[in-house]
């Protein structure tokens, strides 16, 4: 289906995502030792994993006025030089405060690379193959939990909380060589013009689509975030998991992810990127209630549980950036990703420090109260995305105006 020069353009997409999504994800299962090393509660460890979003989406939305003005190659070189510094920033600090404002700082320049990423492949793959196209790049969430979260978890277990930051600094400086010879130069499409700055959010706010295409991800993301920041810290509070564990959730569910996410990326270019989003949003449902519901539970069943979500998860995930990428014209699409990119990194906050102020951690026993209701609020946020997504449609010419 795809030539050579196309799968390694996949793999090198794939390989960034890789390291952004790590970087991102490690927080979570590094909750339980960062709260009791830091003697922090959960709201303050909500506003650690919120800061990286937070930075991220006032990135995006500023790169936002500019994206489409560059050359995509030079974009992705400029970011995630930046996100390999600042990663590696992370790990030479050891007090609470100055490793919220690394987080910050990897933020700022990690939450443009999913827009970056994204226009790259979009610009080089026809929406009838762009399905399939993310399915594969969205491997790279699977082989994050199955290979870069365990390992990180161990480098953690085995010297401290500062090795995972050494690890994905080393890595994302080594994938350079790759970026440099196979991601191909994308042709400037706003060059000579003489648009005014704010053309683009203009542009944006003109069109219906591209509008409920920002809220359907605002739905999405709060209906996800709200949930993923605090499943590690409850499931060894509450369920009981062990904390030598918790790596083979990431492990079970990325296995399940890797065989999944090409699949279901080609069943949504098959049968409708709208209906396989709809079908993975109902799914989700019933893992995300299991999974704030949880009181002392056996290690399989958990396993079990969140491997279904990582899988629903993917279902929900893989057509709808699919479906979201054929939103714009292709003349707006680096600067629309990158407003999409800032609103799903801006929800990720906001759903993370809503589960923050929400959730109540005993000091005396460690217990996270109120997790429950977290779960109600995300299956509402779902709900919501599965009402507008219809409302988001592929156009090949400008949207009509509102």
């Amino acid at each position: 289906m795809f030539s050579r020069q196309e799968k390694f353009l996949l793999f090198i997409i794939a390989a960034i995502q890789f390291a952004h999504i790590v970087d991102f994800m490690i927080m979570m299962p590094l909750g339980p030792q960062l709260i009791r090393i830091f003697s922090i509660s959960a709201q303050e460890f909500s506003f650690l994993v919120a800061s990286y979003t937070l930075f991220a989406g006032i990135s995006g939305f500023v790169s936002s006025f500019f994206m489409d003005r560059f050359e995509r190659k030079r974009l992705l070189i400029f970011f995630f030089t930046g996100f390999a510094i600042s990663t590696l920033f992370c790990a030479f600090f050891f007090f609470f405060n100055f490793l919220l404002i690394a987080r910050s700082l990897a933020g700022t320049f990690g939450g443009v690379l999913n827009s970056i990423t994204l226009s790259i492949v979009s610009d080089n793959f026809s929406y009838e193959k762009r399905g399939t196209a993310v399915g594969w790049t969205s491997t790279s969430f699977s082989l994050a939990s199955i290979l870069g979260v365990p390992f990180s978890i161990y480098l953690a277990m085995k010297f401290n909380w500062h090795a995972p930051f050494v690890f994905l600094g080393c890595v994302s400086l080594g994938l350079f060589f790759f970026i440099f010879k196979f991601v191909p130069q994308q042709p400037v499409l706003e060059k000579g013009k003489t648009s005014a700055l704010l053309d683009p959010l203009i542009e944006v706010m003109r069109s219906r689509n591209l509008v409920m295409g920002l809220v359907f991800m605002i739905f999405l993301f709060l209906g996800q975030f709200t949930v993923i920041p605090f499943i590690s810290p409850t499931l060894v509070a509450n369920a009981g998991l062990p904390e030598m564990h918790l790596p083979l959730i990431y492990l079970c569910g990325g296995l399940t992810s890797i065989v999944g996410a090409p699949l279901i990326g080609r069943i949504s270019d098959r049968i409708g990127k709208h209906k396989v989003f709809i079908y993975g949003a109902i799914l989700s449902l019933l893992p995300i209630f299991l999974l704030t519901h949880l009181g002392p539970t056996d290690v399989p069943l958990i396993l079990a549980i969140s491997s279904l979500f990582f899988i629903s998860m993917s279902m929900r995930m893989i057509p709808a950036m699919a479906l979201i990428s054929g939103a714009p014209t292709a003349e707006r699409r680096g600067s629309y990703m990158s407003l999409v990119s800032s609103v799903q990194s801006l929800s990720s906050a906001a759903g993370s420090s809503l589960a923050g102020y929400i959730i109540i951690r005993d000091t005396t026993t460690g217990h996270m109260a109120n997790y429950e209701t977290v779960g109600y609020v995300a299956i509402l946020f779902t709900i919501l995305a599965i009402s507008v997504v219809h409302q988001v449609k592929h156009v090949t010419t400008k949207p009509s105006p509102l």
